[in-house]
């Protein structure tokens, strides 16, 4: 096991800056996500942690042990990548045992090794079979089993479900999980889904343009975003922001809506963004208060589990997940009850969240 830490790392490539100043701690035996969306710098990072790419600036170590003389193969991690990179003239019990075939271990060490790796990935009746006789999930299962075969310090991630269908996908989001606990090594993964990051991760890194934006749990990256982009990357369906002033004791919607000012450190007229997640609204034809918003049906998806509304609030679109009971026309008024203590307010210009709450502030980079 091991624990990795990067430094102040930057890397550019001619003109892009594809990392800057990133710092993130892995600690021993932790289930660790970067997510970000496609060009955040997520893969660059897995590769300077993996020493195919040599930083311009700041470290890497491995149980405080700087790494940055090391080769890629002192290292002793081991790459899962988002195609399979199989041998596609080898079975599945000699694309597993390659590694181990490489450091000269004896035969029946091997097969040893290739029958408990096997069995704990559910491929042992696969293993006489050769790649392209195998479906996708099949060959991700192999390409892990050649990773975890070797035992390596830890396991470096980049996007593997990617090419699996979505079924697959939720189906091996449970069997890494399970995998990560049985083998309790520190694994890196790489992703751009956001219910990967929160399903999986013991600890998440959200990246935006080569910067750490917010490391913390899955549940601290979903309550307390620490600014615009946060909120509106990780969550399914994604936050509404609603452009508002604070005139003394409310909140005062471009569109003309009127809601309670939070304890913030907002100004008088101080100009905001209101975000709240869909599953924050509930949605009533005739309901009025002090924490109602009210606009106009504009669509309707029922979704079995649930209905997405639509509702227009002046210029705005803002998302209500409903119950799958909730029955609404399109083109119907309807007010949009919103739960306050569950409410962000972002600073329009620096996109930076306001405390709105009496509880800790949160460390937006660890």
């Amino acid at each position: 096991m091991s624990r990795v830490k990067l430094d102040g790392i930057s890397k550019s490539f001619g003109d892009v800056q594809a990392l800057a100043d990133v710092s993130i701690d892995v600690e021993d035996g932790s289930f660790f996500v970067l997510l970000g969306p496609s060009g955040a710098g997520k893969t660059t990072t897995l590769r300077v942690i993996a020493g195919l790419e040599a930083p311009d600036a700041g470290e890497v170590s491995f149980d405080g042990a700087a790494a940055g003389d090391a080769t890629p193969a002192a290292r002793d991690v081991a790459m899962v990548f988002q195609s399979y990179a199989l041998y596609p003239k080898q079975t599945v019990a000699e694309n597993i045992a390659s590694p181990l075939r490489a450091r000269h271990i004896r035969v029946e060490e091997i097969d040893k090794q290739v029958a408990d790796i096997a069995a704990l990935l559910h491929i042992d009746h696969l293993l006489d079979r050769h790649p392209g006789q195998l479906s996708g999930g099949e060959q991700q299962r192999v390409a892990l089993g050649r990773a975890l075969v070797r035992e390596p310090r830890a396991f470096l991630m980049d996007e593997p479900l990617t090419n699996l269908d979505v079924k697959l996908r939720v189906e091996m989001r449970a069997e890494l999980t399970r995998l990560h606990r049985h083998v309790g090594r520190t694994f890196i993964y790489v992703s751009n889904d956001q219910a990967e990051a929160m399903s999986m991760a013991d600890r998440i890194a959200v990246l935006h343009d080569g910067r750490i934006q917010q490391v913390g749990t899955p549940e601290e990256v979903y309550d307390h975003p620490v600014n615009r982009f946060v909120a509106t990357f990780v969550g399914s369906s994604r936050m509404n922001l609603l452009a508002c002033t604070v005139q003394d004791a409310e909140l005062v919607g471009a569109d003309g809506w009127r809601l309670p000012a939070p304890r913030t450190s907002a100004g008088q007229g101080t100009r905001l963004e209101l975000g709240i997640r869909p599953e924050d609204l509930s949605v009533a034809g005739e309901a009025e208060g002090p924490h109602v918003v009210r606009g106009t049906v504009y669509a309707v998806e029922p979704l079995g589990d649930r209905v997405l509304l639509d509702v227009q609030v002046g210029d705005t679109i803002v998302r209500v997940k409903a119950a799958p009971t909730v029955s609404h026309d399109v083109g119907q008024a309807v007010g949009i009850t919103v739960d306050m203590a569950r409410i962000h307010l972002f600073d329009v210009d620096s996109g930076l969240a306001l405390p709105v709450r009496d509880e800790p502030d949160h460390d937006p980079v660890c």
